[in-house]
């Protein structure tokens, strides 16, 4: 159980308007896929930040099956994070990109190798192994970068709108590699205002609010959410 209790974050500069202070409570389960939605500037990367290691909370608890994990550094806490801006290295051809997920230190075996073309072939990417980021669409960008992290296999996946700019067949090949994680137990936070996305992979539903998150006052079926959006 991915447990979040009270995490509290604060900016010190701000524009007007902005949300300076943020809480952020909820649990998540193996199995399991949370999605968060709220305006612009509620706090959605705050708290992705914050889950893997990249923000200090002021106070609050964050630990996993009962492990603390802001004690450890992000590296450790067994989070993978794909973010909107794909975070792909510019030099390294798509294969390595994607291989980084099962070999930081890119010494992939054969067999590791196999399992990168296969994935490849999986999301339409078949043929583009040799290219690099630059010569890729925004599309196909994101593709790789959710691959990547799809064949990590973290225990812990947050998403934040990775299936924007795909068209629908794309995004369903896709829907299916994230509950097959689901599935092997990976519990699922998904940033999203995608209706078709939230039907489809998750399973409640939270929204932000000035810089709050209450899953369990906020909880909500999906579906009903979808249909309401």
């Amino acid at each position: 159980m991915l447990e979040c209790r009270d995490l509290i974050f604060h900016y010190d500069r701000f524009e007007p308007g902005e949300t300076p202070d943020f809480s952020f409570s909820f649990r998540l389960a193996p199995g399991e896929c949370l999605s968060v939605a709220g305006p612009s500037g509620a706090g959605k990367s705050t708290l992705l930040g914050l889950l893997a290691g990249f923000l200090e909370p002021a106070s609050g608890s964050l630990t996993w099956h009962g492990q603390d994990l802001l004690a450890r550094p992000p590296w450790e806490r067994g989070i993978t994070t794909v973010f909107q801006e794909h975070n792909l290295f510019d030099q390294l051809p798509v294969w390595l990109n994607v291989g980084l997920g099962l070999a930081p230190d890119m010494r992939l075996t054969r067999e590791q190798r196999a399992r990168v073309q296969a994935g490849l072939a999986e999301v339409g990417l078949a043929g583009l192994h040799d290219r690099l980021p630059a010569e890729l669409s925004g599309g196909q960008r994101q593709r790789v970068a959710l691959l990547r992290a799809l064949l990590r296999a973290s225990p812990i996946l947050l998403l934040d709108e990775p299936f924007s700019g795909l068209d629908e067949v794309t995004r369903s090949g896709l829907w299916d590699l994230v509950r097959r994680q689901k599935a092997a137990g990976a519990a699922v936070l998904l940033v999203s205002h995608d209706r078709d996305d939230i039907e489809a992979l998750a399973d409640r539903c939270a929204r932000l609010d000035s810089g709050r998150l209450d899953s369990g006052r906020l909880r909500v079926d999906a579906s009903a959410q979808a249909r309401g959006s």
